[in-house]
């Protein structure tokens, strides 16, 4: 028995609460994944794990050892990585998760920056907002955009990002060019819904030092990026974004900034990565590429 390879096995089937599960991502046929673990719990003499027609998990036994394992494990592959890697020289595959509008208008355009200075690190990049569950499902960091509430993650916070308000060309000819907030009087926005609440989020303008929030009426509401910044270049309002989602639109003068001394709070963003996985070389420098590459986004508080 490599004891090894049923340790890592062993873990994976906690964490993803199946065998069939595990063993796919191992590269093993369910059936050896069964045997390993029986010759396992044969050689420790306990049972490990209990097992229903619909879920796998660890017995009173079977949870202390999980914990040793992934202890026992992290630490292997903390010395390999000392011995076999350096600072400049990582290697090995990275599960990331981003948002859409981050990963298509800013990461995926810079990897080959990252590539060119890391060509040993593999990237399976998954896009999407919904949460996910990153032990169960593999992924070694996700960055999340916003406030962060209660998350039992390890958390480093990446450079906040410049907000704007902006508007098309044509509905300021219709409605006028604001100079401040209190003269939005008979203007319209388009509401973004919340991914998380379903809820609309009003928008924000910073007047004297402090934060304003602004409810504007409203003839379309959207829970997507790219409709949200779409529906603002056909004319139906105003919105709110970062800077990198409209920085080609105010290239090309589709979209116009508007209220600029006014600007809402910077967007805080963050990468977030499970507290079991230690920052093995090749996490540590991809998120210092991200900190890096998220710094030369144009400064928050830029003006």
């Amino acid at each position: 028995m490599d004891r090894l390879q049923a340790m890592q096995l062993f873990v994976r089937i906690v964490e993803l609460g199946s065998f069939t599960r595990a063993a796919d991502q191992l590269g093993m046929s369910r059936a050896s994944a069964t045997a390993l673990v029986k010759q396992l719990e044969n050689h420790l003499g306990v049972r490990l794990l209990q097992r229903t027609t619909r879920q796998v998990s660890p017995t009173l036994d079977g949870r202390s050892y999980h914990r040793h394992c992934q202890t026992i494990l992290a630490e292997i592959e903390e010395a390999e990585s000392a011995l076999s890697q350096t600072a400049s020289h990582p290697r090995g595959r990275l599960k990331i998760d981003l948002p859409p509008s981050l990963g298509r208008l800013v990461v995926i355009p810079a990897l080959p920056d990252f590539y060119a200075r890391y060509p040993e690190i593999t990237l399976e990049i998954g896009i999407g907002d919904r949460m996910i569950d990153l032990v169960r499902e593999g992924v070694d960091c996700v960055v999340r955009i916003g406030e962060l509430h209660d998350s039992t993650l390890v958390a480093r916070s990446l450079p906040p990002q410049l907000q704007l308000t902006c508007a098309s060309p044509g509905y300021l000819a219709r409605h006028g060019v604001p100079d401040n907030p209190e003269a939005l009087d008979g203007h319209w926005c388009v509401d973004y819904l919340s991914a998380t609440s379903g809820r609309v989020l009003p928008l924000e303008f910073t007047v004297d030092g402090c934060l304003r929030p602004l409810t504007l009426p409203a003839r379309l509401a959207v829970n997507n990026g790219e409709s949200y910044v779409a529906a603002c270049e056909a004319g139906l309002g105003l919105v709110q974004v970062p800077h990198y989602h409209v920085a080609r639109q105010l290239a090309a003068g589709s979209l116009v900034e508007v209220l600029p001394r006014h600007r809402p709070p910077p967007l805080p963003m963050t990468v977030l990565y499970p507290h079991h996985r230690h920052l093995t070389p090749r996490l540590r420098v991809f998120i210092d590429w991200l900190v890096a590459l998220f710094r030369a986004e144009p400064a928050a508080s830029s003006s």
